[in-house]
């Protein structure tokens, strides 16, 4: 696969399970080895189900979730989308039970290919700004005392 085609699998990865919330498109995207790297803490599953679970507990929490493609860039094996999201937190995230206000925050993302298919994805989100707006308590690491 070139470079555009893997740009291509990752768009159609961000409008289909992102935006669209068909987290079967993850099975064609990414392979059973794949491994997430995360700027936080993760208990995802590895391999496309890991992808699947973590995109549907999302759209769990912000269930009108809407995920648009900023910028794609591809040299040889590697993939880096930017995006931005938009949604309402109607259903927990994290620690955060559900508190109805509306939030917009970004995310980079960058996918490593290897056989045709994703083996590798570095996240790195704007959590600390996403908590603020639907109005968790943030700390930056301090006591929250």
């Amino acid at each position: 696969m070139s470079a555009e085609d893997h740009k291509a699998l990752i768009r159609r990865f961000y409008v289909e399970a992102w935006d669209g919330a068909n987290y079967d498109v993850a099975d064609a995207v990414f392979a059973d080895e794949y491994v997430r790297h995360d700027a936080r803490g993760t208990e995802a599953l590895p391999g496309p189900e890991g992808q699947k679970q973590i995109a549907a507990a999302f759209r769990q929490a912000f269930p009108d979730l809407r995920f648009m493609v900023d910028l794609l860039i591809a040299e040889d094996d590697l993939v880096v989308g930017y995006w931005t999201a938009t949604g309402t937190h109607l259903g927990p995230w994290a620690t955060v039970e559900p508190t109805g206000r509306a939030a917009r925050f970004n995310g980079v993302n960058i996918f490593r290919f290897a056989d045709g298919k994703v083996v590798e994805l570095w996240n790195v989100r704007d959590d600390l700004g996403l908590l603020e707006q639907i109005g968790a308590r943030v700390h930056a690491g301090a006591p929250a005392t």
